[in-house]
């Protein structure tokens, strides 16, 4: 589903190292692109196997969301400025996906850069080996370098003055839950804008992300993601907040924490 125009193709293909896709599942890699449809490939983990589908109109019918999170923050920031320490909480762990989740890249700051910042303070200990993380890192190469291509930029320039490709968390939805391990459907805003005078882009997104309770704090990891994915039909319907299949689909609308 798109609103505001923009289409949202996905810069991230799949690759056979699913450690890859928990991690970008993370990071919400799919960008906009400027023709109203956004990345739905109806299997789950649509963040990391999304192709385009059609677009939509917005329904008449806009609606207040019937459900409502209030998530709470992480305690703090690491050293390489990523929040961390939320609570052992199904609501901690939801809040740990959404922070993670929504990113900003403009300038220098690129996909590569967020993906190796998610891989150094999300995933778990025993994940984060370097073959793991030079995957993880030519995916950022390659997403860089489409982004690039799409705005009409040499490869491995910084981002024009104005240029910008945002992700938000807007809403999500519980695929299960325990003590030490939480799985959900995210849904995301992402924007992208080529420069000062271009016009904003954007549309909707879903993916499925998974996080477990490791060395006391909320962590993403492989077997965690791949048991999400085993666990994630039915799909929730792509739909903003306001939109009744928002409400229908069960999905979570989130307010900022004070």
């Amino acid at each position: 589903m798109t609103r505001g125009g923009g289409r949202l193709t996905k810069y991230m293909m799949p690759t056979a190292l699913a450690l890859v896709a928990a991690v970008l599942a993370l990071t919400g890699y799919a960008m906009v692109s400027g023709d109203g449809t956004t990345p739905d490939s109806g299997k789950p983990g649509a963040a990391a196997s999304a192709s385009p589908s059609d677009g939509y109109a917005p329904p008449p019918d806009w609606t207040e969301p019937a459900r409502w999170a209030a998530l709470p923050r992480g305690a703090r920031t690491d050293e390489r400025g990523m929040e961390v320490g939320f609570p052992h909480t199904t609501q901690g762990a939801v809040a740990m996906m959404a922070s993670s989740n929504s990113t900003a890249l403009q300038g220098a700051y690129d996909n590569q850069q967020a993906q190796l910042r998610i891989f150094d303070s999300y995933l778990i200990a025993a994940d984060r080996t370097e073959p793991n993380r030079e995957a993880v890192e030519l995916a950022g190469i390659d997403a860089d370098r489409q982004v690039r291509r799409s705005l009409g930029l040499p490869a491995g320039s910084d981002l024009p003055p104005g240029a910008y490709v945002r992700t938000r968390v807007v809403g999500f939805k519980i695929i299960s839950e325990s003590a030490d391990e939480v799985a959900v459907w995210l849904l995301s805003r992402v924007t992208m804008k080529a420069g000062e005078t271009q016009k904003e882009t954007g549309s909707y997104m879903r993916s499925v992300v998974a996080v477990q309770w490791a060395d006391g704090d909320w962590k993403t990891s492989l077997a965690a993601y791949t048991r999400a994915v085993s666990a994630s039909e039915p799909q929730p319907a792509i739909a903003a907040p306001g939109d009744p299949a928002f409400n229908s689909s069960s999905w979570n609308a989130i307010r900022e924490a004070s």
